[in-house]
């Protein structure tokens, strides 16, 4: 836990699980950012069944043009890990347009580096917070 950053970004599921295992590169906000390098990716609390139901349909639609790994499935809405750390990206730029099929937002964060953590329960915060701090 210690080797963490400190800096963390709270990201609704699915969206989380879309970055660390579906190759999403591009996380969608309203505002821009000048912060740049590793973040720690907080899964919300919340999720609505229509927020789950979204990211599956943008599955489907990116897959006609941009196939996953063989066997790759959306975990069930129950099982998806809520309320904690889950992974850690880079942000490695903020772009206003992008050819990623992730982007649909007035400011993408463009992700790299997307890797799995063991869960760590925090309370998340909206924009980035130091979740240490939360614990």
């Amino acid at each position: 836990m210690n080797d963490l950053p400190e800096m963390a970004l709270s990201i609704r599921q699915p969206w989380c699980w879309a970055i660390l295992e579906a190759g999403k590169d591009i996380e969608n906000r309203s505002w821009w950012t000048s912060r740049r390098g590793p973040i720690c990716i907080h899964a919300s609390s919340g999720m609505t069944r229509f927020e789950y139901e979204d990211c599956l349909a943008t599955l489907h639609g990116i897959s006609a043009s941009h196939p996953f790994p063989p066997g790759l499935r959306l975990p069930a809405f129950d099982d998806l890990q809520r309320g904690g750390i889950v992974g850690v990206v880079d942000i490695v730029d903020v772009v206003t347009r992008s050819a990623s099929p992730w982007f649909f937002g007035n400011y993408g964060f463009v992700l790299a580096n997307a890797r799995a953590v063991p869960f760590v329960p925090v309370k998340g915060k909206q924009g980035f917070f130091r979740w240490r701090e939360r614990l």
